[in-house]
């Protein structure tokens, strides 16, 4: 699968290293038939990068930026190179590569070339194929082409073709600058402005001709300041009519959007659509001006220019994750592309986006249209019903009025993403049936034997065939979990993954935590899509054959951090933590497990049992042979070391501590495993300063609770479900107040997986809800209260669930009243609970690390405070850095008056 609605099960998958290796095994392919599909990051959206033969995966290998000329502007680049990864190049010498799908941190490359990807600044960039000068390609058989504008190599027949055909192919193309639908043959017509441009002929082939080895692209200046208009309008039609005026000011972009693609709040000027239009200039003051040149001369309700670069990176985000967002409607339905990209003259837009919304509400069906105004080009993804053969029906006839409704307008089927399976089977009602016989001619041209890519462009696929949920159980599958947003349904969570891939990015980005292990090994299998996929597949029962016993998805899962960073970076929010946990229950009941999910997947339980026996068990463990043994027999990697258990457990210290009487009123504390046994420093410095804040008492928020995290996170889900009743029955929350949870690990798993796995007790909803971590209580329940100042630089780490789950705009505000500057790492500290120290993973948990957390603490200077509300997060940094963090808590307490006569006390 791709990030389309279609599936087709390959043959096998080969990674080559080089174009010898792709030559021969396109050799060999042609001898014993077998059909061949080249892939890049597999974010395309109309099916070609789906084939039934051999993939070859062109990002493993083939990602290099080969030479890059800054005083001629080009670069030499391999075709699995990600886009970001040349932009990232091109940057030092103040260039770019103009064309910029939303895909920009995963797309490659050959992919872009593929499709003829254009992005949001091509009304001043142009087409991908607008920016290729060359192209290196390999023919179905192993023979190889230079392609060049003027001239190159081509196949016998392909001028003839073009001579004896030049009145179709200079009458049969609409003018418009987003037409990407069928093949460019008119580039090759005499008149073509430098002569016939073979280049500009490939590009937006689909993989149907020939395989890209190398390319040489043209690079653009990039303005060194920009600035965003951000215009407000009564409708999208009225945003899709100005755009148009706007295009003579010279902007990079003009995108649009209406209200029903905005979920939350975001800043935006008042109207129910908007454009966004970015302008540069060679300094800040230079953009700002351009900016509002553009806002003067359009006749918006309400506008503003935004020149931070924080401030229109998360307006960007809106945008660029709408391909994800867009795939459910705001109550939930699941939409889907299929006509996700259709353009037509920009002078039309707004005629067009009427009488696209009379046809949706003609077949019953919803969507929500954005994209690139100023070329005349939509995205939408539409609620189809694409799991019942009536749901599939219409999509049928929908698709084939939608077609010529296009058409009508003037437009291309694709303005962006090309034809692949959605939309080939339409191209006569766009071209004619003469045009799209000549499209089947040039195709046998270069691939007689039809090997390339077959089933798209020429001689294609129907629309309705080969879709990727026909394989799916009709019937609900039964979960632990309550999925309360795919309806209850585990196939309906696993559908929720429509392949964006925007948890491929090679490099983690601000406070980004999605995806640490495919980050660490590279491995599709290993990334948030590669999972979901896997247990498509275990559904579907095809391929996958042993269900929940599969063995392919266990070694998947089995480098899954549980992080829950795509819960919240993934567009849609797939939670491939529960997935796992899920699996894991499933795949293990009734069987023997692994020894860490008893040791550690219990550790609440045995560390109740050894509390009383601390002192002795902290000095066998110093004893190296007994440490081996332990660690052994519990399954944990050699290279950890054991955490030193609390000689006073937080309990007991709260019991005796007790300074203030409850009749000034209550603060409930989670008394979290991890604060209980392990770091009672934090419960205790937690204590003091709830207490400064509120004049309140603090007491446990009840004997012997418990959040399930380690059962969860190990799939032993009948024992979570157990832990949680047995805690709901003794959780204590006075007046039904809030409750502070200071392991963030803890307070993500009362506040999602709870009432998840308890969904018919309203008590979990209520705990959940409760639940508050130290920050967000100070300033929720103490806004007058002034913490201590520190005054000094800040590093460490933003634990992962609370990014996920918590958010940390409470911490973050409460450094800075502290006068802390700087962020904490954003990322996986790569221990994650349980994963980091079970046995096989030690290498994958290092990686992790490395990546930002441990950078970071490198770089930091002396006096710098290291932060880390999350144990697991304090062990890494001591363990792989040999430094000691602290909770927020601590760092607050140390700082407050009498703190010293209660150290002493203690």
């Amino acid at each position: 699968m791709d990030a389309s609605n279609y599936r087709r099960v390959p043959l096998g998958v080969l990674a080559p290293r080089d174009a010898d290796d792709i030559a021969a095994a396109l050799a060999v392919c042609r001898e014993h038939g077998v059909p061949v599909v080249a892939r890049g990051g597999g974010t395309s959206i109309a099916g070609q990068a789906t084939g039934t033969g051999l993939v070859l995966d062109l990002t493993r290998h083939l990602s290099a930026v080969l030479d890059l000329d800054p005083a001629a502007r080009t670069a030499v680049v391999q075709p699995g190179v990600v886009l970001d990864d040349l932009r990232a190049a091109a940057a030092p010498h103040g260039l770019t590569f103009g064309p910029d799908p939303s895909t920009h941190s995963r797309c490659t490359l050959g992919g872009m070339i593929g499709n003829n990807a254009c992005g949001s600044h091509s009304v001043a960039w142009g087409t991908t194929a607008d920016n290729v000068t060359a192209l290196s390609v390999v023919r179905y058989g192993g023979e190889a082409l230079r392609l060049e504008q003027g001239g190159g190599d081509t196949p016998a027949g392909v001028r003839a073709l073009v001579d004896g055909n030049l009145a179709a192919l200079r009458t049969g193309y609409p003018a418009l600058p987003r037409r990407i639908s069928g093949y460019a043959l008119d580039a090759l017509l005499p008149e073509h402005p430098g002569g016939p441009d073979p280049v500009r002929a490939f590009c937006g082939s689909e993989g149907t001709l020939a395989v890209v080895t190398e390319a040489t692209v043209r690079l653009v200046e990039a303005p060194p300041a920009r600035a965003l208009a951000v215009l407000g309008y009564a409708d999208e039609s009225a945003a899709a009519e100005a755009a148009p005026g706007l295009l003579p000011y010279g902007p990079l972009t003009v995108e649009g959007m209406a209200a029903d693609l905005v979920r939350q709040p975001a800043g935006l000027p008042r109207g129910a659509a908007w454009l966004f239009v970015e302008t540069g200039g060679r300094t800040p003051t230079e953009a700002r001006a351009h900016a509002e040149r553009v806002l003067r001369a359009a006749d918006a309700l309400d506008a503003a220019v935004v020149t931070d670069p924080a401030g229109q990176r998360a307006l960007w985000r809106i945008r660029e994750d709408a391909a994800g967002t867009a795939t459910r409607m705001p109550d939930g339905t699941e939409a889907w592309p299929g006509w996700e990209d259709c353009a037509v003259p920009p002078a039309r837009l707004g005629r067009y986006l009427r009488d696209f919304r009379a046809l949706l509400a003609a077949h019953g069906l919803r969507g929500t249209p954005y994209g690139h105004f100023g070329d005349g080009c939509i995205h939408v993804r539409i609620d189809f019903d694409l799991l019942s053969g009536d749901g599939v029906a219409r999509f049928r006839r929908f698709s084939e009025e939608q077609a010529d409704l296009v058409v009508a307008h003037g437009g291309s089927l694709s303005g962006e993403h090309g034809d692949g399976q959605a939309r080939a089977e339409l191209l006569p009602r766009m071209y004619g049936d003469e045009l799209v016989a000549l499209f089947g001619r040039f195709k046998d041209l270069w691939d007689p034997d039809g090997g390339l890519n077959p089933g798209v462009l020429a001689r294609p696929a129907r629309l309705d065939e080969n879709l990727r949920f026909a394989v799916l159980p009709r019937r609900p599958v039964d979960a632990a979990f309550g999925y309360p947003h795919d309806g209850g349904d585990f196939a309906g969570a696993v559908r929720r993954c429509v392949g964006v891939a925007k948890c491929r990015t090679t490099e983690a980005t601000g406070a980004d935590v999605m995806c640490p292990s495919f980050r660490a090994t590279g491995e599709e299998a290993h990334s948030t899509r590669g999972r979901a996929r896997l247990l498509h597949e275990m559904l579907a029962g095809e391929i996958v054959t042993d269900g929940w016993r599969s063995e392919e998805v266990r070694d998947a899962l089995d480098l899954c951090l549980s992080c829950k960073g795509c819960r919240v970076d993934c567009p849609v929010g797939v939670d491939m933590a529960t997935y796992k946990a899920e699996f894991l229950h499933h795949h293990y009941r009734g069987r023997l497990r692994p020894a860490a999910h008893y040791a550690l997947g219990r550790l609440p339980r045995w560390l109740r049992l050894a509390a009383p026996f601390a002192r002795p068990l902290n000095a066998l463990a110093r004893l190296r042979p007994v440490a081996a043994l332990a660690k052994r027999l519990a399954g944990i990697t050699p290279e950890r070391t054991l955490p030193v258990l609390a000689a006073e457990t937080f309990t007991r210290w709260l019991r005796r501590h007790s300074r203030r009487p409850a009749s000034a009123g209550v603060v409930a504390l989670w008394p979290d495993t991890f604060t209980e046994h392990l770091s009672p420093e934090v419960g205790r410095a937690a204590v003091r300063v709830l207490e400064d804040a509120t004049g309140r008492a603090v007491r446990p928020a009840g004997p012997g609770v418990c959040c399930g995290l380690t059962y969860v996170s190990t799939g032993q889900l009948d024992a979570a479900r157990a832990v949680m009743r047995r805690t709901l029955d003794r959780v204590r929350l006075p007046d039904g107040g809030p409750v502070v949870v200071l392991e963030p690990s803890c307070a993500a798993t009362l506040r999602t997986d709870l009432p998840e796995l308890l969904p018919d007790d309203p008590r979990a909803g209520r705990l959940a809800a409760a639940v508050r971590t130290l920050a967000q209580y100070l300033e929720e329940y103490a806004p007058d209260w002034s913490p201590p100042r520190v005054d000094r630089p800040a590093a460490g780490q933003t634990h992962c669930h609370q990014h996920a789950v918590l958010g940390d705009a409470a911490e973050r505000r409460l450094r800075e009243r502290m006068g802390l500057t700087g962020g904490l790492s954003g990322g996986c500290c790569g221990l994650a609970g349980n994963f980091g120290f079970e046995k096989g993973h030690w290498e994958v948990s290092v990686a992790c690390a490395e990546e930002r957390l441990l950078p970071a603490l490198r770089e930091a200077g002396p006096g710098t405070e290291l932060l880390a509300d999350g144990f697991s997060c304090r062990t890494q940094i001591e363990q792989l850095a040999g430094r000691r963090a602290r909770h927020l808590a601590e760092v607050i307490a140390e700082r407050l008056p009498e703190n010293a006569v209660t150290d002493r006390a203690r």
